[in-house]
């Protein structure tokens, strides 16, 4: 626990966290990159945050939403949905209940399992058999408020980012999806918190397109760190750090499929930043900061998207509630803006492609909303595909 305890319910009160909840899902008793040129099958290892450019057919693809279950009008667990992957139309299937805040989501890269985090003070990962949706059972992260987890490319190793402690655990995987104990685990003691924060807050952990390092990106300490990953033993080693001007808060990167830039979405300055990203040392350069699009009204960024040919980048904006759209240029160097669209919903906390990258999802928190966009595979501009789908508290949108 960094010192000052767990202020992450307090931050995010700050920001009018459960405003607004839509209607509920309805109940039920049940209970990754893709390549550029070919649209990724069900159950394939397409990550959310890469875009394919080849449209896909259409048809039902499932959806899974993440919520708060503690907060007032929350979900009841992970909501299931399915989507037509022409339209962009999306029914609801039900709850999948017995996941406590299930606040991020991600799947295997053999697309048979789904990974939740419970973002709660006694922090815990989650494991669920897509093709029953049988849980298969939670371990707990000995973290406080795990906020993002992803799944190490090898498909051996869960990482997950934890707010309250600023730490980052790592789990193994076993054959059958399942978690194992974990293995490792690192707090960010170092440097020192940034102007207004009293501690670390680790907010996302994503492994380099290089597969050899590990990234977390920590607003409570306005840095990014760099760990080699042990792929025996499950432990991380820090190897770099990255600094970004103080009081920036750096919150969520995506790194441009060249694998020599990414980009930085910073939450408490409203700017972005391009970054230089060595393969060899892993060590992340960040540029200068840069302009949201937003205006100067209060806007909070949460999330990147670079579309899989590099050509363009998507930022959700929450205050602002729009999605900016960015030309990525000079190979990957140079962010162009080239303006927003209204993200269809108050509070756009996550964003995400669907896997044949026609579809970008917008998950609204305090709307309790998931909006749908098509992307233009010609300029990678957003077009609203019919009204969003209710979906309490919604913070997390993972199509698959």
């Amino acid at each position: 626990m960094s010192g000052g305890g767990w202020s992450r319910r307090r931050f995010v009160g700050l920001l009018g966290r459960t405003a607004g909840v839509a209607a509920a899902l309805p109940a039920a008793a049940c209970g990754g990159p893709s390549e550029p040129d070919a649209p990724a099958p069900s159950g394939s290892s397409a990550a959310p945050g890469a875009s394919g450019r080849q449209r896909g057919s259409s048809g039902p693809r499932p959806l899974y939403v993440g919520t708060y279950t503690s907060a007032e009008g929350g979900g009841e667990g992970i909501g299931l949905a399915e989507y037509d992957a022409g339209t962009g139309r999306i029914t609801g299937r039900g709850v999948l209940t017995g996941v406590a805040d299930p606040s991020y989501l991600t799947v295997h890269p053999d697309g048979r399992t789904l990974y939740a985090v419970s973002e709660r003070e006694d922090g815990a990962v989650t494991a669920v058999r897509l093709s029953d949706r049988t849980v298969l059972g939670s371990r707990s992260t000995g973290t406080a408020a795990p906020c993002h987890l992803s799944v190490h490319p090898g498909g051996r190793w869960l990482l997950s980012a934890a707010y309250g402690s600023g730490s980052v655990a790592v789990h193994p995987v076993e054959a059958s999806g399942a978690i194992g104990e974990r293995t490792g685990l690192v707090t960010h003691s170092a440097p020192p918190p940034g102007p207004g924060q009293q501690g670390p807050h680790a907010h996302q952990v994503v492994t380099a397109p290089d597969g050899g390092h590990v990234l977390a990106v920590d607003l409570g300490t306005d840095t990014v760190y760099t760990y080699r990953l042990d792929d025996g033993a499950g432990t991380l080693t820090e190897v770099a750090r990255a600094r970004t001007r103080p009081g920036a808060g750096p919150r969520h990167l995506t790194f441009h499929p060249g694998g020599r830039h990414a980009y930085l979405a910073n939450e408490l300055d409203n700017t972005v930043a391009v970054c230089g990203y060595d393969p060899d040392t892993g060590r992340l350069t960040v540029g200068e900061a840069q302009s949201t699009g937003t205006g100067s009204g209060t806007n909070h960024p949460a999330q990147f998207l670079v579309t899989a040919d590099g050509a363009y980048a998507f930022l959700a904006n929450r205050g602002h509630n729009s999605l900016t759209r960015y030309a990525v240029e000079a190979g990957g160097a140079r962010l162009r803006l080239l303006g927003t669209v209204p993200a269809g919903g108050d509070f756009p906390r996550q964003i995400a492609f669907s896997p044949d990258g026609a579809l970008l999802f917008a998950a609204h928190q305090r709307s309790g909303t998931v909006a749908v966009f098509h992307v233009s595979g010609e300029d990678g501009g957003l077009r609203p595909a019919g009204e969003p789908f209710a979906s309490p508290v919604a913070v997390c949108a993972l199509p698959l």
